[in-house]
C-alpha cells in the first residue's frame, strides 16, 4: 500500500484559496489513481475530485467543478487540490486517498484502498 500525508489546510474567508498538497510514499505512486474527499462535522464523506494514473483524466463533485483543480506529478510522487473561489459550505476535513480499481471515478469510498490522516481546512464567512 502507498502511504499518504495531507498538508496545506488551513483558514482562509470566503472567496479566497488554498492548495493542498499530498505527499505518497513508496515507487509505485504512478500505478495509483488519486482523489481527495471531504468531510463535514456530521455529515458523511464525500468525493470532491479524482485523477488518473497518467493525470490525463480529472473528476470532480458537481459542487466544487470549476472551482477546483486536481493535478499531480508522479516524478515527485504528489497529487494536489487547488481550490479557487471558495464558500462556507467548503469547510471540511479533506483527505487524500489512493485507488488501484479502474472505476475509481465513480467516486465512491469503497474503491479507493489507502487513506492519509486528512487536513482541515476552514472558510469563513
Amino acid at each position: 500500500q502507498v502511504q499518504l500525508v495531507e498538508s496545506g489546510g488551513g483558514l482562509v474567508q470566503a472567496g479566497g484559496s488554498l492548495r493542498l498538497s499530498c505527499a505518497a510514499s513508496g515507487r509505485t505512486f504512478s500505478s495509483y489513481a488519486m482523489g481527495w474527499f471531504r468531510q463535514a462535522p456530521g455529515k458523511e464523506r464525500e468525493f470532491v475530485a479524482a485523477i488518473s494514473p497518467t493525470g490525463f483524466s480529472t473528476f470532480y463533485a458537481d459542487s466544487v467543478k470549476g472551482r477546483f483543480t486536481i493535478s499531480r506529478d508522479n516524478a515527485k510522487n504528489t497529487v494536489w487540490l487547488q481550490m479557487n473561489s471558495l464558500k462556507p459550505e467548503d469547510t471540511a476535513f479533506y483527505y487524500c486517498a489512493a485507488s488501484l480499481r479502474g472505476n475509481y471515478y465513480s467516486g465512491s469510498r469503497t474503491d479507493f484502498g489507502s487513506w492519509g490522516q486528512g487536513t482541515q481546512v476552514t472558510v469563513s464567512s
